[in-house]
């Protein structure tokens, strides 16, 4: 019966969780399964995915260190992420395992080669990557922790303003806190296609970009913009709010700003389903294409190409 308690108590702080954290603790459990398939090539024996103890536990952070090569601070969220999952699964977390990960832990913080591992820079993208996001089918594989494990189809709504998000941030440079910022009031019309006016964000100042016409419909930030502030509109949204909003799994927009990590999640998610895989792409990949792609055609930084 405790057992029981105990795990209903760890779904509900599951529930209460934020889907990032969700989805980065069940892809934690599943390099806690890997590191076992790993520990039985070389012993002959598989242990249980409910076998916590010191010795695995410490094995598992030594194992993220020198197998794959992660940063320390990655090693502590991991070790965090995989008790998390295992009492949402029911599984005791002895104090004693989370401790001594915890110690073992310590000279890797302190180790100043170790310190320096990480994600590494984000790649940049360029037109053709921007073509393959833009057109890749609408279904989409269930993450890690989907209950439902069924193909989802992505919206028409979301569909739109993932197009238009990819190709405007490329346009004008823009990092997440930016495109969260943008209002529907600072993008104009004009002749020679948008005029962006790109609000100040940690300490960097406002500029106004304009953004021309591109020769391809599936990379040009105008007609994209033109196409999401339709069916926007037709959705019953005020011309005068955020730029960019939030649409969920069925198609409905919310009257909320996406936020700077949902800007980020859109971008890397349609990457994935796009193909691009052995990249990392995030919201820093849309200003590192725009200026790798100018200074290619000979264009100056930040100038659109």
């Amino acid at each position: 019966m405790l057992r029981v308690v105990r795990a209903r108590a760890a779904e509900d702080l599951y529930e209460s969780r934020p889907h990032k954290t969700r989805t980065g603790f069940a892809r934690d459990w599943e390099l806690w399964r890997e590191f076992h398939d790993w520990l039985a090539e070389r012993t002959g024996t598989r242990l249980p995915d409910s076998a916590i103890t010191v010795g695995t536990y410490v094995a598992f952070g030594r194992w993220l260190d020198e197998v794959k090569q992660a940063a320390p601070n990655s090693i502590e969220r991991r070790v965090t992420g995989v008790a998390s999952e295992a009492r949402r699964y029911g599984y005791e977390v002895p104090k004693a395992a989370r401790a001594a990960a915890t110690q073992a832990l310590k000279p890797l913080k302190n180790d100043k080669e170790r310190q320096k591992r990480g994600r590494g820079k984000a790649a940049a993208i360029t037109p053709a990557d921007l073509r393959k996001m833009n057109t890749a089918p609408r279904e989409r594989a269930p993450q890690p922790d989907a209950r439902r494990r069924r193909v989802l189809v992505v919206p028409e709504l979301a569909r739109l303003r993932d197009r238009s998000l990819h190709t405007m941030r490329f346009a004008v440079a823009g990092r997440n806190e930016e495109m969260s910022k943008l209002d529907d009031t600072g993008i104009r019309l004009v002749a020679e296609g948008l005029e962006v006016h790109v609000p100040s964000v940690k300490g960097r100042p406002a500029r106004d970009v304009v953004v021309s016409y591109g020769e391809n419909v599936d990379t040009c930030a105008v007609r994209c913009w033109i196409a999401w502030q339709e069916a926007k509109f037709a959705a019953g949204t005020a011309p005068d709010g955020p730029a960019y909003l939030p649409v969920d799994q069925w198609g409905n927009l919310s009257s909320e700003r996406l936020s700077p990590d949902g800007c980020g999640r859109a971008i890397s998610r349609s990457a994935k389903y796009a193909g691009m895989t052995g990249r990392r792409i995030t919201g820093h990949s849309g200003c590192r294409g725009l200026v790798t792609t100018g200074r290619r055609n000979g264009k100056r930084p930040h100038s659109h190409p």
